[in-house]
């Protein structure tokens, strides 16, 4: 099996490591209540999907 002969350097092993980024989730607006929510999925806010209601959401009462 191939072992490494030489070390790389600290700017060769960091280039590696600088696509390790996190990313922010896609959101869209729903058309009908204007909530942020991930696009082709039903909104949570208010259950709709492609203009047609399509889950009834039951609200958290505190």
């Amino acid at each position: 099996m191939a072992n490494p002969t030489h070390r790389h350097s600290r700017s060769r092993r960091d280039k590696r490591r600088a696509n390790w980024k996190g990313q922010l989730p896609n959101l869209v607006e729903c058309p009908d209540c204007k909530e942020l929510k991930p696009p082709h999925r039903a909104c949570a806010h208010c259950g709709s999907y492609n203009g047609k209601k399509i889950i009834e959401v039951v609200s958290k009462e505190l």
